[in-house]
């Protein structure tokens, strides 16, 4: 196809959005490399530049090396043989689960639909990118060979309205929000995709997309917009199990009686002022909302790939849509696997925009560290509903300190006790206790994902490494250094494939407090005058008096722990939410 005219303003690059802040730029530097520091294996991408200097991906990946395994298991441990079939996956289409193997050997084409760019992310949106990047990460683990594209979808009515609502133009507070969207990502972990193509880029494959569904007789004009004909689709409402006649008018769409079925969509939207546009075969406008993810996936990962994925809301009519649109534009389209995950809910209703009742990243981690948010999110099964409270997040966040200060007394005692000798095999407890957590982690990822039941499984290796630090037992452990090595090698590795490693220990130990003490709306000279008010208290044997200023921190979420060194305190589960 010709090069295609658009006539709106040029899409802007990355580098020429207004970044508010260095700590955000530095934020989306570190977001944008992480290629090279986390995925740890090479990957070439080759880019078609425009005219005004921006860049868009040309092809996705069609053969990468595989991941380097040393970077997410012990240098002292066997290497893992992990079986690239050992992975079971419910599919949305079959409604079961179903034994997960690839259309390549070895290697996995992923799409999930992303987010439209006109607000700030809500913690259902990071449900949705935490769920896809644990299994992105997961399927790297399993030593398959990932081409991931998650799209943004910068082109739509509600990034319109917001812009005119603001007097804003659309594609620049589109382009601002896809990089507020990267930061929310670089805050909770996940991993770039290996592709992020944005709708406004790919206008081309778009409308060639919708003249070969037009040419199959799947799609007909009413003046200047195209609609699908979903009576042109046998198989309507495979995926969803809804009937043809029980649909309704797509979502975004509003009811048009020039349909010739409520349930038909639109393809391509003629343009109406002060709208961008683009020039087509059909005069200038828009694409539809679902189109845009046929042509792009399409694009990158071929008409026939392994995974698509989304939220649970996007199963009809999005998804729906999608299948029936692609089919008619290639008969051969064809995705083995559809997975979504459940919702956030907020009192049983699920949380969007829409219905105001959203409660977005920023807000969340604002209190409360992103690992904790993370562990919160994971700590439900990916396709169950997780309703959200500050208890869970309370709880999330208790269990991450935890998991970092054991780990982190491991490391200061390994840093004074170093190991003389790396040949000497740990004892047979300490490997037993490995094992077990090592196929623990394995089983429960490879039942689609189950990482409620991964997290319960640090509990025995964690408490196995708090008993040779602090009992007296442990302190006398044959082989004790060399069991806590052992030990903090394979917790690192899990964390790892989790997307729960931090780059320092104390660093993030030190966040918690910090969101702990805003949460408690104290400072840390707060805290220590009633620690040292409590100890004098005590000196006096005023025992009430201590055990009140004791029960006055609980409560607030701050638990003071008495050693022979003296008096410290950590976060901990408010006392009115534990009872």
């Amino acid at each position: 196809m010709a090069a295609l005219l658009k006539c709106y303003r040029p899409v802007l690059s990355l580098n020429s959005i207004p970044v508010f802040g260095s700590k955000k730029r530095i934020a989306l530097q570190n977001y944008l490399c992480r290629y090279t520091s986390e995925r740890s294996f090479s990957e070439k991408l080759l880019f078609r530049k425009k005219k005004n200097n921006s860049f868009i991906f040309h092809r996705c990946i069609s053969s990468l090396s595989p991941p380097n395994q040393a970077s997410i298991s012990s240098n002292n441990s066997p290497k893992q043989d992990v079986p690239k079939s050992d992975l079971w996956i419910y599919n949305t289409m079959t409604r079961q689960k179903e034994l997960f193997k690839p259309k390549v050997p070895g290697q996995v084409g992923m799409y999930v639909c992303g987010v439209t760019s006109y607000d700030l992310s809500h913690i259902g949106h990071a449900r949705v990118y935490v769920s896809f990047d644990v299994l992105f990460r997961y399927l790297r683990y399993l030593e398959y060979e990932v081409c991931y594209v998650r799209n943004f979808t910068d082109v739509d009515d509600k990034i319109i309205a917001r812009a005119n609502e603001l007097g804003e133009d659309p594609l620049r507070l589109s382009r601002r929000y896809c990089d507020e969207f990267h930061y929310d990502m670089e805050y909770l972990h996940c991993l770039p995709p290996t592709v992020e193509p944005y709708v406004s880029d790919h206008m081309v494959q778009i409308i060639d997309m919708i003249k070969k569904i037009l040419d199959n007789g799947c799609a007909y004009r009413v003046d200047g917009d195209i609609y699908f004909s979903v009576e042109q689709s046998p198989n309507y409402g495979q995926l969803s199990g809804r009937k043809l006649e029980d649909n309704r008018a797509g979502e975004r769409v509003a009811v048009d009686s020039r349909k010739k079925n409520p349930a038909d969509f639109a393809l391509w939207k003629s343009a109406k002022k002060g709208e961008p546009f683009w020039e087509s075969p059909w005069g200038p406008g828009r694409p539809g909302w679902h189109i845009e993810c046929s042509a792009m996936s399409a694009a990158y990962l071929g008409h026939t790939f392994d995974i698509h994925g989304g939220g649970m809301d996007l199963v009809f009519p999005h998804h729906e849509n999608e299948i029936a649109q692609s089919c008619a534009a290639c008969n051969k389209s064809n995705i083995s696997y559809w997975m979504h995950n459940g919702f956030v809910t907020v009192d049983s209703e699920k949380m969007s925009k829409s219905l105001g009742n959203f409660f977005t990243i920023r807000q969340v981690i604002d209190l409360y560290h992103p690992l904790a948010l993370r562990i919160f999110l994971m700590g439900t099964h990916y396709r169950s509903p997780i309703n959200y409270s500050d208890m869970l997040l309370e709880s999330a966040s208790d269990r991450a300190f935890y998991i970092y200060q054991t780990l982190h007394d491991s490391e200061a005692l390994m840093r004074q006790e170093p190991i003389t000798s790396q040949t000497n095999p740990i004892p047979d407890d300490t490997a037993s206790c490995i094992e077990k957590f090592r196929n623990d982690f394995k089983n429960s990822m490879s039942d689609d994902l189950h990482t409620p039941v991964a997290l319960a499984a640090l509990y025995d290796p964690l408490k196995c490494m708090n008993d040779l630090l602090h009992t007296r037992k442990g302190k006398k452990w044959q082989k004790r250094i060399e069991s806590l090595s052992a030990l903090e090698k394979e917790i690192r590795s899990v964390l790892a494939v989790l997307g729960l490693m931090p780059a320092s220990y104390s660093e993030v130990l030190q966040q918690l407090r910090e969101k702990a003490l805003k949460r408690a709306a104290l400072t840390e000279d707060d805290v220590q005058q009633k620690i040292n008010a409590r100890n004098s208290a005590r000196e006096n044997k005023e025992y009430e008096i201590s055990d009140a200023i004791r029960k006055e921190l609980a409560a607030l979420g701050i638990a003071l722990m008495d050693s022979p060194d003296g008096t410290v305190w950590r976060p901990t589960v408010p006392l009115g939410l534990q009872e």
